[in-house]
């Protein structure tokens, strides 16, 4: 008797999970109240971090306390703060699991030149998460999963289907923030709180774990997850995005930052463990200009040391495979980010809290260091190798760009203060280039002669080279290329600063040129043509091709080396031109107008400058310094000492033979 009602149950219930599932209603998106379906996705419960797959839930339980839950899915639209201001946001939450499905940036925009009603349109504002159809459901961030350790609290429902109680909380007429509850007749009652902090890009979030009624109590580990689904900012190969990671501090209390990116790898890397060790900093997702980040809340002490691990997972987007068939492996284009936390479930009549303050705006240098100095990790590891360099490059950019207004000329003014600091080094080094080349060309007969008499004789002819090089001093300039090398820690700098600073988005500078972070696109052209490191051409760049064709006139309008080893560096570095074609086509316009400019100014600097202040390339006099003189003259004393030491022992060795002749004589 008792199996057959237990199988009448069990297939009531698969008929009701049937009907749920196939008939639905479709969902829709209204205001707070309005009703709405969407189903979740989030970390499985019952499973650790970074690890795909669900543990199945355990049976469902007696009561044992309060059942709180709401009875239908409903979506609560909030918007916050006041519009164009910072932290003016458009919120999207669900009750099922007390998520939230997409939050958009009122103060940014997708596009720019927008007028003010195009501005109020929330289709034009940055999204900075946005819900993605997954096999397993559409995504939801702020999402709390149970895990092996806390699955006894649940009675069979997992945390991210439950459907929570939510309500919009206002203050003096103005949203400020969401809560949710939900109780699962467990003894025990979850509460998730939204609430942000106006003016600002920041929002708190406090989860609460009240005993209503259990006798056990302790640490119990979930899986929150702060963030997933930020969609790219750009499509471009040189910031792979977006990307998921996490930074801890280290025993001398420095951050040390680490992500991943989104991979297009078809799954095959479906998430893992974000490495560091020490104490939580802050983590999250991001993409190259937008981030969000959860870290410890500066009034709860405990909210650090709650976090015990961080983790990654790749996300499939559903329906771009459905759209895209034949790109099957780009679909995993997402990432979330999932933090192990610990709440202590106190005794009956407890409740714990735990806060996280979080970051949800632009990668803006100076507001990521205000709001948490260790951000500075993050833009530390996104700058590179040379961080150092390039801050002094966004530093010169930004003191010039608060003088003209605009990054183009800001750019083109700093390369102009490059070359000014680089002109006596530059000119020292043509002078020096210039004597040599003088000098060669006088020697150059007698280096011809050599080389027509030991012509067959390759080694006789270089002793001979040599040897005329070395009493001509025919050394060739050291500083010759000084001045290129000085400038490429520039062009790197720059270059990493285009790829990631947010200063220059959006950034126009004059004609078509509205994004210098961007390529300057002059026309659509979408050739099916795959080049070398360009790829598929989409649309006309000018700058790119202005660049190659100033740089190649520059070298063209250097002098011929009469080093023959010279010679053969400057036609190598002549298909240097077409090689940053290539490479740069389809970069940030920024970097073109750099090169272009500096170009620019090197052709002034050899048509204008040197007609004006020609070069002096007057043959001086060999004279050596001190340091050299002493130098060769001990090598000269030297080598009179070892030949004088060779003739007494060749005159004693001849007088001893004579002696020997002598004896043998008498």
């Amino acid at each position: 008797m008792e199996k057959r009602l237990f199988l009448a149950m069990l297939l009531s219930f698969l008929v009701i999970m049937a009907w749920t599932v196939f008939f639905a209603p479709p969902p829709a998106e209204e205001g707070v109240g309005g009703a709405a379906v969407s189903m979740g996705a989030a970390p499985a419960d019952h499973s650790e971090p970074g690890r795909m797959g669900a543990i199945p839930a355990p049976p469902a339980k007696p009561a044992l306390g309060a059942l709180v839950t709401a009875t239908e899915e409903r979506q609560l639209v909030l918007e916050l703060g006041e519009p164009g201001e910072a932290g003016h946001y458009r919120a999207v939450f669900t009750n099922r699991g007390a998520r939230l499905t997409r939050l958009s940036l009122g103060d940014y925009y997708r596009s720019e030149g927008l007028d003010e009603v195009q501005r109020r349109d929330p289709s034009n504002w940055v999204d900075l998460l946005v819900p993605i159809a997954t096999p397993e459901g559409t995504t939801g961030s702020l999402a709390l999963a149970a895990s092996q350790s806390s699955a006894a609290l649940l009675r069979g429902t997992p945390l991210t289907e439950a459907l929570w109680v939510g309500e919009v909380l206002e203050e003096q007429g103005q949203t400020v923030g969401v809560r949710f509850s939900y109780a699962p007749g467990s003894g025990v009652t979850f509460t998730k709180t939204v609430r942000w902090l106006t003016g600002t890009h920041q929002f708190d979030v406090t989860l609460a774990l009240a005993n209503d009624a259990l006798q056990a109590s302790g640490e119990r580990q979930f899986t929150f997850t702060p963030g997933l689904c930020v969609p790219p900012a750009g499509q471009e190969r040189f910031y792979q995005e977006p990307r998921a990671g996490a930074a801890w501090r280290d025993r001398n209390d420095e951050a040390a930052w680490s992500d991943v990116p989104a991979k297009p790898d078809g799954g095959r890397d479906r998430g893992g463990s974000l490495p560091g060790s020490g104490q939580f900093s802050f983590a999250g997702v991001h993409n190259k200009y937008f981030a969000l980040f959860l870290r410890p809340h500066p009034d709860d002490e405990l909210s650090g040391p709650s976090i015990r691990g961080a983790s990654y997972r790749r996300i499939r987007d559903a329906e771009f495979a459905a759209q895209h068939p034949a790109e099957a492996d780009a679909s995993w284009r997402f990432l979330a980010c999932d933090l192990a936390v610990v709440l202590d479930l106190g005794e009956i009549g407890q409740t714990t809290t735990r806060r996280y303050r979080v970051f949800a705006g632009p990668k803006d240098r100076d507001e990521l260091v205000e709001v948490w100095p260790d951000h500075r990790a993050l833009i530390e590891e996104e700058l590179g190798f040379f961080s150092g360099i390039a801050r002094g490059i966004l530093g010169i950019l930004g003191f010039y760009q608060g003088l003209v207004g605009n990054w183009g000329w800001a750019i083109i003014l700093m390369t102009f203060t490059v070359r000014l600091l680089l002109f006596p080094i530059n000119r020292r080094s043509q002078t020096a280039m210039a004597r040599h080349a003088t000098k060669m060309k006088r020697v150059q007969p007698r280096l011809n002669a050599i080389k027509e008499k030991h012509a067959k004789n390759p080694k006789r002819l270089r002793e001979e080279q040599a040897k005329v090089f070395q009493e001509e001093g025919l050394v060739p300039p050291l500083g010759g290329c000084l001045p290129m090398f000085l400038q490429f820690p520039v062009f790197i700098g720059l270059f990493q600063a285009l790829r990631v600073d947010f200063h220059l988005r959006q950034a126009p500078f004059m004609g078509w040129i509205n994004d210098l972070s961007k390529p300057d696109r002059l026309l659509t052209l979408d050739l099916d043509t795959h080049l070398p490191f360009i790829g598929v051409i989409e649309h006309l760049n000018v700058l790119p091709i202005l660049m190659v064709v100033l740089m190649i006139v520059q070298f063209r309008s250097m002098p011929t080396p009469t080093d023959e080893q010279q010679a053969r560096m400057q036609k190598m570095m002549q298909w240097m031109p077409i090689v940053f074609g290539f490479l740069l086509y389809n970069y940030a316009a920024g970097l073109s107008l750099y090169m272009i400019t500096s170009s620019t100014l090197g052709l002034v600097e050899t048509k204008g400058i040197k007609r004006i202040w020609p070069i002096d390339d007057r043959e001086l006099p060999k004279k050596k310094s001190g340091f050299m003189a002493r130098l060769a003259e001990m090598q000269k004393d030297q080598a009179r000492k070892l030949e004088q030491a060779q003739r007494r022992k060749a005159g004693a060795g001849g007088a001893k033979g004579k002696r020997r002749a002598g004896s043998k004589g008498r």
